[in-house]
C-alpha cells in the first residue's frame, strides 16, 4: 500500500467517525509543498458540506481526530484550507521494511496489455546520425520504463529500404563508385552508401545549376535534372522487381544494416522484431483499394489516390502516386494494420521527431475514416530535434554529427576527464578501457534523456560529462561511492542489517532518503503515463544528491554504535539499488568503481 492509499483509508475512517459519513466527498491527498511543515496533505475544501465549519476548524478537527486514531501520524499543522500531516519516524523505518522486503522493487506485476514501441526507423541510404541517437535512446528507455510498469513492451523498428533516397545512393555509386565495397575501402557499409548519397546530391546541384545557366528556371531544372529522372526511373525498376537494379539493392543495404547492427550495439540499444518498408508497402496498396471502395478516397484524373481532409481542417493528402508507386503514408497504413492484427496489440507508440506531427494526424485520421477503432490507440510520442552549438544538421551536405564519432568521442573524452582527475591511477587497462566506455556512454544517454523528449534540446558533449551536476557521471559516480562503502565494510567483517527491528529510531536525515526511495515506484508509473524518461533522470539525480549530503554529514563506517552502522549500510545499499535499478531504465549501466 502506498502512502497515499494509507492516509486515505485512515481519513476516510476519521470522517465516517466524525460526520457519520464521507458523503461521496472526495478524500485529496498530495504531497506537502516544500515551504511547509509536514509529509502529506489532506485538502479540506471538498469536506466542508459535512462538517458544516470553516476551513480551519474543518482541518483541526480532523487533524486532531487523526493523530489520536493513527499511532503512525506523529503531528499535524493547519494552513488554510489545507491539513498538513506528519508522519513519524516509526512509520518510515516501517516503510523502509516494506522497500527491503519487495523483490524488484519498482517494478509492477503484469497488467495484461500489450504495446508495440517504434523507435530509430533508419533509411537504408546514410549512417545513423545525433538526431538517431536521441531518437534509439528514447525509444528503448520508454520500452523498458513501460515493461516496469507491468506491459508487455514490443520494441520494433521499421526500416525505410525503398523509395527514391534509396535510389539516389544506388545510382551515385553505379556512376561514380568503381566497384567499391567495404571491404576494399575498410569503411562501415552505412558510411560508404552516405557517401554516395552526399555525391548524389552534389551531381544533382551541378546538373541544376547548369540548366538554369542555360534559361530554364529552378524549379524546371530540379524536375529535369537527368540525374534525378534517372533516380525516378530506377524506383520504377525497383517495383517492378528488374533483377539488376534488385540486386544492386540487396548488395548496397546489405552493407547498412552491418553497418547498423554494429552501432546499435555500441549504443546498447535492441528490437524484438525488424519491420521493412519493402515488406509492407504493397500491403498499404491494398488498404488504398479498400478506401477507394468505400469513398473515403478519390482518384484524380492522373491515377494517383488522395484523401480529402478539408472538412476536418486539413489539407488533400496524397496515397498513391499516378504511376502507382506508394508514399510514406502508404506504408504506414498498412504496417498500422498489420501490428494490431498479428499482434493483438492495446496500444501502438512511434517515437518519431516533432516535423512528422501532421503525418502522424493524417494516419490516425484516416485510419478513423476507414473504421479501424483501434486508431484511437496510436500515439506518437514526438520528440524535439537535437541542436548543436553550430546550429542543425543536413544528411544531403554530409554536414551531420554521425553517431558512431559522437560515441567513440564520448568515451575517448569520459577518459581523458578521468585521468585528469585521477580516478584511474591504480585501474588496469582493461578496466580503464570498460569505465571510460560506462561513463562516457552514461554521459550521453543522461544527458540526452534528462530533457523531457518533446523539446528541442542543444547537445554539449564535454558539458555532459561532468562528475559534477545533473550528469550521467554524477550518478554513476554515487553509485560507486556507495560500493566502495560496501566493500570497505566487507573487509572489516560488518555486514548491512537485513531489516530494521523495532526500537530502531532513524534520524531526519535518513528519513529523507527513505521518502525519496518510497517515491521510486510512483516516480516509474509517472514516466511511463508521459512517456518520459527525463522523470526518471531527475528523480536519479534528486536522490543522487541527497545521499551525498547524506555522506558527508552522517559517519558510516566510523559510526560507533553497530546497530546504527549496519542499518545505515543497509540504507546506502538500498539507495545503490533504486540508483541502478532507475539506471537500467534509461539505458545505464553503473559501474562498481570509477
Amino acid at each position: 500500500m502506498n502512502i497515499e492509499q494509507f492516509l486515505q483509508q485512515h481519513v476516510s475512517r476519521c470522517i465516517e467517525s466524525l460526520y457519520g459519513d464521507t458523503g461521496g466527498a472526495p478524500v485529496q491527498i498530495q504531497k506537502t509543498r516544500k515551504e511547509f511543515e509536514g509529509d502529506m496533505t489532506l485538502v479540506v475544501f471538498p469536506l466542508l458540506k459535512l462538517s458544516r465549519k470553516s476551513p480551519e476548524a474543518t482541518a483541526e478537527e480532523i487533524g486532531s481526530a487523526l493523530v489520536g486514531a493513527v499511532p503512525e501520524i506523529s503531528g499535524y499543522n493547519v494552513v488554510k484550507g489545507f491539513l498538513n500531516i506528519s508522519l513519524s519516524p516509526r512509520f518510515w523505518a516501517e516503510r523502509l521494511n516494506e522497500i527491503l522486503g519487495t523483490p524488484g522493487y519498482g517494478r509492477r506485476a503484469a497488467n495484461g496489455r500489450t504495446v508495440m514501441v517504434e523507435y530509430s526507423s533508419p533509411n537504408t541510404n546514410k549512417p545513423l546520425h545525433l538526431g538517431h541517437v536521441r531518437n534509439n535512446l528514447l525509444g528503448y528507455s520508454v520500452s523498458l520504463i513501460l515493461e516496469a510498469a507491468g506491459y508487455r513492451v514490443i520494441k520494433v523498428n521499421l526500416v525505410n529500404d525503398r523509395g527514391i533516397h534509396i535510389c539516389k545512393s544506388m545510382l551515385a555509386w553505379q556512376k561514380f563508385g568503381r566497384g567499391e565495397t567495404p571491404a576494399s575501402s575498410g569503411k562501415k557499409g552505412d558510411h560508404l552508401v552516405g557517401d554516395y548519397y552526399v555525391a548524389f546530391d552534389k551531381a544533382y546541384k551541378a546538373e541544376v545549376k547548369e540548366l538554369t545557366a542555360a534559361g530554364m528556371s529552378e524549379e524546371e531544372a530540379k524536375r529535369e535534372a537527368p540525374i534525378m529522372r534517372e533516380a525516378q526511373q530506377m524506383l520504377r525498376r525497383w517495383e517492378a522487381k528488374d533483377p539488376e537494379v534488385y540486386s544492386l539493392w540487396e548488395t548496397m543495404n546489405g552493407w547498412v544494416y552491418e553497418g547498423f547492427d554494429k552501432t546499435y550495439e555500441a549504443m546498447g540499444v535492441g528490437f524484438d522484431k525488424v519491420y521493412y518498408e519493402s515488406q509492407t508497402y504493397l500491403l498499404g496498396k491494398s488498404i488504398v483499394e479498400e478506401g477507394l471502395a468505400k469513398g473515403v478516397f478519390y482518384r484524380r484524373d492522373d491515377g494517383s489516390v488522395w484523401c480529402d481532409l478539408t472538412s476536418d481542417g486539413l489539407d488533400e493528402k496524397l496515397l498513391l502516386r499516378g504511376d502507382g508507386t506508394s508514399v510514406y503514408m502508404t506504408q504506414d497504413l498498412g504496417t498500422a494494420l498489420t501490428r494490431f492484427r498479428e499482434e493483438k496489440l492495446d496500444e501502438m507508440i512511434y517515437v518519431v521527431g516533432n516535423e512528422q506531427n501532421y503525418h502522424f494526424q493524417v494516419l490516425k485520421l484516416i485510419l478513423g475514416k476507414l473504421g479501424y477503432a483501434w486508431a484511437d490507440h496510436i500515439t506518437h510520442l514526438s520528440y524535439g530535434m537535437v541542436e548543436l552549438p553550430e546550429g542543425k544538421m543536413k544528411s544531403r551536405e554530409g554536414t551531420v554529427v554521425d553517431a558512431d564519432d559522437l560515441i567513440d568521442e564520448m568515451v575517448r573524452t569520459a577518459r581523458e576527464m578521468s585521468q585528469e582527475l585521477g580516478k584511474f591511477d591504480d585501474m588496469s587497462e582493461q578496466e580503464t578501457a570498460l569505465i571510460s566506455r560506462t561513463v562516457g556512454l552514461g554521459a550521453l544517454k543522461y544527458f540526452i534523456l534528462k530533457v523531457d523528449p518533446r523539446k528541442t534540446m542543444l547537445f554539449d558533449p564535454r558539458e555532459s560529462i561532468d562528475f559534477n551536476g545533473n550528469t550521467g557521471p554524477f550518478i554513476q559516480y554515487t553509485y560507486a561511492r556507495i560500493r566502495s562503502v560496501l566493500r570497505k565494510a566487507a573487509e572489516r567483517g560488518i555486514a548491512p542489517a537485513e531489516r530494521l527491528h523495532d526500537g530502531i529510531v532513524l534520524s531526519p536525515d535518513e528519513i529523507s532518503l527513505v521518502k525519496a526511495l518510497a517515491d521510486y515506484p510512483a516516480t516509474v508509473i509517472q514516466a511511463a503515463e508521459n512517456f518520459s524518461p527525463a522523470v526518471i533522470a531527475n528523480y536519479l539525480y534528486e536522490l543522487s544528491k541527497q545521499y551525498n549530503g547524506y555522506y558527508h554529514d552522517i559517519p558510516i563506517l566510523r559510526e560507533s554504535d553497530p546497530t546504527v552502522q549496519a542499518v545505515r549500510l543497509r540504507l546506502s545499499q538500498t539507495v545503490a539499488e533504486v540508483i541502478a535499478s532507475g539506471a537500467g531504465l534509461l539505458g545505464i549501466n553503473v559501474p562498481e568503481r570509477m
